[in-house]
């Protein structure tokens, strides 16, 4: 009944519409004979008749129930296509210990991406020009096309908006400005013009009314001063238990002052004994004078203070001190616009002799 074939799915039988009309030939072949009429001597022919009838009717019903069995088994005519099942594994999944979140990152790996991305960040900082690059006050670091660093004049609308008005400052030219970054930035813009290179920062605070100052009152002022720089240092010596303050050098000359018996201890004290103990006890000032020029000679460090450096010593002291503008000009003896250390020391009444660079410390 046709050929075999071991398939995918065991053994199957080809069993094709020629093959039927084949096996049903076969069977009933023996009844292609030639019809014999019937006779009073045809018993034998009649008895070989039902013998033969009852053969091809058991024929029959095998060639039925190979029909049935066939049609089970057939098969299209086209081989059906083999398909591969795909293998998939299944995927392991680790138990967690108890107490640790299913929901993890890989301590390690988190580590290491944490490192790439500040690397990355520290590569992008280290390439930025302005990083490092100061620019004075009223003035920001920008770069140009060929990424080199310079300072150009800030916009006064990119200042910060005044918290209070405790952060208002007076210029010289009576007007008041929201900060001290408004007013730098203003400045910078009249760079090079005659109003620019007038206008400084007067003092802290809204511009008011200052009270002009007498000679009288000029004589006074630098015995309250010397004081107040003596009795600062000496509050900074006692404050100082980090070393942020004042550093070893400073802090042993403070030291003799502050263990000295004879110091005049900070208080609302009369002229008369600011200036009898500034004579008594001279040598206790000639460090708190020469301190105070160091604190203030920075930008830069030349041994001498312009307008702008003295601002931070000045600008507070002027609403308390209507003589401190005054004080400072006449500070400034050949009319250079520039304080040198010598001018300084002789405002504040230290001796020529007296007076040595090796104090700034």
């Amino acid at each position: 009944m046709g050929g075999l074939r071991q398939g995918r799915r065991g053994l199957r039988v080809r069993t094709g519409t020629s093959h039927w009309k084949c096996l049903l030939c076969a069977l009933l072949r023996p009844l292609d004979r030639p019809r014999v009429p019937l006779t009073a001597d045809s018993s034998p022919l009649l008895s070989l008749l039902r013998k033969e009838t009852k053969t091809l009717k058991m024929r029959v019903w095998i060639v039925f129930l190979l029909c049935l069995a066939g049609h089970a088994m057939a098969a299209p005519t086209e081989e059906e296509p083999i398909v591969e099942e795909l293998v998939t594994e299944e995927p392991v999944v680790e138990e967690t210990e108890v107490g640790v979140n299913p929901v993890q990152i890989e301590i390690g790996e988190f580590d290491e991406a944490i490192d790439a991305t500040e690397e990355e960040e520290e590569e992008v900082t280290t390439e930025n020009p302005c990083l490092n690059y100061n620019c004075k006050k009223g003035k920001v670091c920008e770069v140009d096309e060929s990424n080199t660093p310079m300072c150009v004049c800030q916009d006064p609308s990119t200042c910060p908006t005044a918290e209070g008005e405790f952060e208002h400052v007076c210029g010289s030219d009576n007007k008041t400005f929201d900060t001290a970054c408004h007013f730098f930035a203003t400045k910078c813009s009249l760079e090079g013009t005659k109003k620019g290179h007038k206008l400084h920062l007067d003092y802290i605070g809204s511009c008011k009314y200052i009270e002009p100052c007498m000679d009288t009152e000029l004589g006074e002022f630098p015995l309250r001063m010397r004081d107040w720089l003596k009795n600062v240092l000496v509050t900074l010596y006692e404050r100082d238990e980090d070393n942020n303050l004042l550093n070893e050098k400073q802090k042993l000359r403070v030291k003799k002052i502050f263990e000295n018996e004879k110091r005049l201890q900070a208080g609302a004290h009369s002229l008369d004994l600011l200036a009898h103990d500034f004579e008594k006890n001279y040598n206790m000032y000639i460090f708190p004078v020469h301190w105070q020029f160091g604190q203030l000679d920075q930008h830069p460090v030349d041994g001498y203070l312009t307008h702008t450096e003295l601002s931070p010593l000045r600008a507070p002291l002027i609403p308390m001190e209507h003589c401190t503008t005054r004080f400072f000009e006449q500070c400034d003896a050949d009319n250079d616009k520039y304080i040198g250390l010598e001018e300084w020391a002789a405002c504040f009444g230290i001796k020529e002799q007296d007076v040595d660079n090796d104090l700034i410390v």
